[in-house]
């Protein structure tokens, strides 16, 4: 355990050296309120919210990453959790309400105390299930034996990115993860390197634990049932700065963390975000979507969340 914090600790002097967006005075001091921000999560909290009924689901988030996990094998009875910056609580309470009894321990890690705060009041109806760690996500103090899987659910865009590189003269940090994994990066265009979600990538799998990460995503994949989405997109591109209240995140580049993974040994499987809920698609959305022709509030709820969910991805590296 000390090794690995002590490789952390390298790992965060090492990048001070690049020009880096980090959240992390943000996310330790600000009063947050997460409603400034267009999350899935909270977009379908729970089986009542305008959009889950808009889009005709009978369950919240919480609930179908419980299906989806457990149609994956990586929910199995007396599993042990841990959700890394898990918000409001909102996707452990429908993961809990729905699959508790698959679940043994569940651990809610987070850098903020408000939102740790607000997951605890949650979360209050699973004392005895449930534990509170604060700490940063940069400093991962989890033992392996623990855990059977890691939940990175709307987060990892929060964590420190090398901004502006200039691919001719790369800093080395950059330029030595570039080289580790053969990550492609554009040929003479400034660019943004997701550096901490590849470290925390390179973290996880040493100690051998599955992880299931989804984030907004620069390199969306589009579903086949669902063509239509991919218009004005760009499917190919690098970490792009997504300004919010306070503070910036960035888009995450998925091909450069499965590439990091499979290096590293692992297993992965990835896809878009808008198949694994599950949503029963409907040939109107096409028209609504592509027309921008909302003449209903249902209409403009389906609109904002297809043109949201279209650039979300899933990673599961086992």
């Amino acid at each position: 355990m000390d090794s690995l914090l002590n490789i952390l600790t390298q790992v965060m002097y090492r990048t001070n050296a690049m020009g880096i967006n980090s959240t992390r005075g943000f996310h330790r001091k600000t009063p947050i309120d997460l409603m400034k921000e267009l999350t899935i999560c909270e977009t379908l909290a729970s089986s009542s919210s305008p959009h889950v009924k808009a889009l005709g689901l009978s369950e919240g988030y919480g609930s179908m990453i419980g299906d989806f996990l457990e149609r994956k094998g990586l929910l199995t009875p007396r599993s042990s959790l841990l959700e890394i910056g898990g918000g409001y609580g909102t996707l452990m309470h429908g993961l809990l309400s729905s699959h508790g009894h698959l679940i043994h321990k569940a651990f809610m890690m987070d850098l903020s105390p408000v939102l740790l705060r607000k997951q605890r009041e949650r979360l209050m109806g699973f004392q005895g299930k449930v534990c509170f760690i604060q700490t940063d996500i940069h400093e991962f103090p989890c033992a392996k034996h623990r855990l059977d899987l890691i939940i990175l659910n709307e987060v990892i865009g929060d964590l420190d990115v090398a901004t502006d590189l200039d691919p001719s003269h790369l800093p080395e940090e950059a330029s030595s993860i570039i080289s580790a994994y053969g990550l492609e990066v554009p040929g003479n265009e400034p660019f943004n390197l997701n550096t901490g979600a590849i470290r925390l990538v390179e973290t996880i799998c040493s100690l051998g634990v599955p992880v299931f990460i989804s984030e907004h995503t620069c390199d969306p994949i589009i579903p086949y049932s669902l063509p239509y989405l991919a218009e004005g997109l760009s499917l190919d591109s690098y970490p792009r700065e997504i300004r919010l209240h306070a503070h910036s995140e960035y888009t995450i580049r998925f091909s450069h963390l499965v590439k990091v993974a499979q290096a590293l040994g692992r297993t992965v499987q990835t896809g878009s975000v808008m198949d694994l809920l599950c949503i029963e698609k409907q040939p109107s959305w096409r028209f609504i979507f592509s027309c921008r022709a909302c003449a209903t509030e249902k209409q403009e709820l389906i609109y904002e969340f297809l043109d949201h969910v279209r650039e979300y991805r899933w990673l599961i590296i086992t």
